[in-house]
Formats: C-alpha cells, sequence, structure tokens
C-alpha cells in the first residue's frame, strides 16, 4: 500500500473504533474501546507527523501555513486523548470526549481526504508514494502508542524523541496489562 492508503486505511479503522464505543454493553467494553483509540489515533498522528507533513510541506500550494493548521488541529485531538487516556473506567465525561474525538476525526479526514491526500498524490509520483509507505509501515512498530501533547512534532526533532515516547509508551502499556500491537 502507498502511504495515502495506508493513512485511509487507519481512518477507516478509527472510524470502526467510534461504531464499536456507541455499541459496547459495557463499561469494560466501552474502556477497552477508548484505550485502542487512544493507541490507534496517537500512532497516527505521530505517522503523520513523521512521514506525511514533511513533504507536503514542500510541495503543496502553501504547504507550510496548511501544515501548521493540520498541526494545530491534531494538538486539540491529542489534548482529547490525553484527557480520556487520563479518565477511569465509567468516568461519565468518556461519553462526552468520545464524541468531541469523533467530531474533531470526522473533520479531520473529511480535510485530508478532500483535499490535503489527493493534492498529495497529484505531486507526489507513485513510486514516491510507495516509498512513504513502507516508510510509514517501519514507523508503525515504533510509534507512540499514547498522546504527547507537548512532544516535538516537527522533524528531527520529532524524529528522535518519537522512538523515545513509543519505548516508555510500550513500556507503560505493560506495566498497565493493555494488548500490543
Amino acid at each position: 500500500m502507498d502511504a495515502i492508503e495506508l493513512l485511509q486505511h487507519d481512518h477507516r479503522r478509527v472510524e470502526q473504533l467510534f461504531r464499536d464505543h456507541r455499541a459496547a454493553a459495557s463499561v469494560t467494553q466501552r474502556r477497552a474501546v477508548v484505550e485502542l483509540t487512544v493507541r490507534e489515533l496517537s500512532r497516527h498522528a505521530a505517522l503523520e507527523e513523521m512521514a506525511l507533513y514533511p513533504p507536503a510541506r514542500k510541495v503543496l500550494a502553501d504547504g507550510p501555513r496548511r501544515i501548521e493548521e493540520c498541526l494545530s488541529d491534531d494538538m486539540a485531538v491529542k489534548k482529547l486523548l490525553l484527557a480520556l487516556d487520563r479518565l477511569p473506567p465509567g468516568d461519565d465525561r468518556e461519553g462526552e470526549l468520545m464524541t468531541q474525538l469523533r467530531r474533531e476525526f470526522e473533520e479531520h479526514v473529511r480535510e485530508q481526504e478532500g483535499e490535503l491526500l489527493p493534492e498529495l498524490r497529484a505531486h507526489l509520483t507513485p513510486r514516491h508514494l510507495a516509498e512513504l509507505g513502507r516508510r510509514i509501515d517501519r514507523a508503525r512498530r515504533g510509534a507512540p502508542t499514547r498522546p504527547h501533547p507537548n512532544a516535538p512534532d516537527h522533524p528531527p526533532a520529532l524524529t528522535v524523541l518519537g522512538p523515545v515516547a513509543a519505548a516508555y509508551d510500550r513500556f507503560r502499556d505493560r506495566l498497565q496489562g493493555r494488548p500490543s500491537t
């Protein structure tokens, strides 16, 4: 899969998690879906920041401004993810936070799939997109699984500190008994 296909696949997976959360029959099931959502969206944001945004910044018209807007939107999502990650199971705020997160994510998907990704496909060669896809696939294993709103979101600091955050996240995940992916 090329980079765009991989990111769209991530979008579909997260959309399914929101449906799973609404359909969950118990506090335990809802909490498990929240934890998966936090992990998938944290990882997705990190992958975009590492692999998608740098070439988009370079090749798209008004790329730097547009990517700064994306990063600002990503920050709002990371703050919601952090709030969800810190909630105890069964907390009354969970439903409201998941609704806010779903709305932010739906806007993210509309902007990316409606504008950013098609424009990138028009500006990058299939070979470049395939290479970005391989980079995303490799980076996925080492991407953070929790939100880090205060971490750098631009290379090279992101490239250096992202794996450190990811290792810390995996350690925390093991301590808390969260499944690894």
